[in-house]
């Protein structure tokens, strides 16, 4: 678990501690109407306040925006147990939940200001001239993001309440956690983006410049060949520069491998030789999008460009229970093991073909234990194998292009 978790972990301890409170008071009044055994006010207040924590997590996960704010702003309220509740960003109010809107939204901007920069919790009277208004007290806590405040929470009571100081600065610290793990997962979405470009970047201008060379070299012997080239070369492009989805079915990865292997074939001939060996039932099977192609490239280039003889290359996948094992092999010339471990962590740059780049995917995709496990030796040609989880939360096949 990194920081970030943890931090979480402390922060919702805390949480529980300061809505334990109010909240205990609450089931306690309504616990065992019906009857019903629920558990002490203790634990039926602990179970009401991670429920509701739960149902408010999921908008702010999303970022700190006016239609997160409105989802979110009722859950908080309902944490807290205030007369109402406000969530702003820098500039304006978001959302708010519980009366008092129609004069007090006015005014809180101007309240807010104040912590902003100081990225202090602030409390005072709410300054409110409606005697019949029942918000009289006013907590400002700082919602804080990687960039400094983004925003604040602002909590109304009937009166000056300790309780409600702490609560809300804690309930506040929870948002902030939320927000910087929204922060986290647009890093990320950038990060695996970038890369993605990366590997786009690295499909080779020659290979581009020698397919389109040999698709006309068929243009006036074998028209319909060079057809079929320049259907597969087409497909081959669209596939590897489409723009949305991070994964991919094995079944479409595997065809756009297939189609990249007619183009090298057409340039190579009888040289290439490919031998495919794969189970139908690990076809539909996601998987990071393109990050096989440059595990095959690699293999045509190390056991044919660098080598003036026949080169064998096995691609084979196979159902090893709750996996898919992908196996790339090639009886090339293969690499120094202290080369090619100094390349995979980055002490080195690599030929372009992008090994460094897949192992690293794989190990942000699924931990550690799923970097590529490499074979290989100078003059003993190269196996690469790679596992991916059959069944893994969140992970769905992107939409085809």
């Amino acid at each position: 678990m990194n920081g970030i978790g943890y931090a979480a972990l402390a922060v919702a301890g805390v949480l529980l501690l300061a809505a334990g409170f109010v909240l205990g008071r609450i089931a306690g009044r309504r616990g065992g109407r019906d009857g019903l055994d629920l558990g002490t006010p203790v634990e039926r207040a602990t179970f009401h306040t991670l429920h509701t924590a739960s149902l408010a997590a999921p908008p702010l996960r999303a970022g700190l925006t006016e239609d997160t704010a409105r989802k979110a702003v009722g859950r908080l309220r309902s944490l807290l147990g205030t007369e109402a509740l406000c969530l702003t960003d820098r500039t304006a109010v978001l959302a708010w939940d519980g009366p008092g809107d129609d004069h007090h939204r006015a005014h809180v901007m101007a309240q807010v200001t104040s912590i902003l920069d100081s990225g202090r919790s602030h409390s005072a009277p709410s300054g409110c001239e409606d005697v019949g208004c029942p918000l009289r007290w006013t907590v400002i806590a700082p919602l804080t993001g990687e960039e400094g405040v983004l925003g604040a929470l602002v909590a109304y009571g009937a009166g000056e309440s300790a309780v409600l100081v702490r609560a809300a600065s804690e309930v506040a610290r929870w948002v902030s956690v939320q927000l910087e793990l929204a922060e986290l997962d647009r890093s990320r979405t950038r990060l695996i983006e970038a890369e993605i470009r990366a590997l786009r970047a690295q499909i080779s201008p020659h290979f581009i410049f020698n397919s389109l060379a040999a698709i006309a070299s068929f243009v006036r012997t074998d028209p319909e060949q060079a057809r079929e080239l320049l259907l597969e070369f087409a497909d081959f492009t669209r596939y590897s520069f489409r723009k949305h989805g991070e994964f991919a079915q094995l079944a479409d990865e595997l065809r756009s491998i297939e189609q990249y292997l007619a183009l090298a074939g057409a340039r190579f001939g009888d040289r290439l030789k490919v031998t495919l060996q794969i189970a139908p039932e690990v076809l539909p099977v996601t998987l990071p999008f393109l990050c096989l192609q440059p595990l095959v490239e690699n293999a045509v280039k190390h056991g044919l460009e660098d080598s003036p003889g026949v080169c064998r290359v096995t691609i084979a996948a196979r159902d090893a229970g709750s996996e898919a094992v992908v196996t790339i092999e090639d009886d090339g010339v293969g690499m120094d093991p202290d080369v090619l471990r100094s390349i995979l962590a980055g002490e080195r740059p690599s030929s372009g073909i992008g090994l460094s780049n897949v192992d690293e995917r794989l190990r942000q995709v699924y931990g550690d234990e799923y970097g590529l496990v490499i074979e290989t030796g100078v003059g003993a040609g190269m196996k690469i194998t790679a596992r991916f989880p059959k069944y893994r939360a969140g992970v769905h096949p992107g939409p085809r292009p």
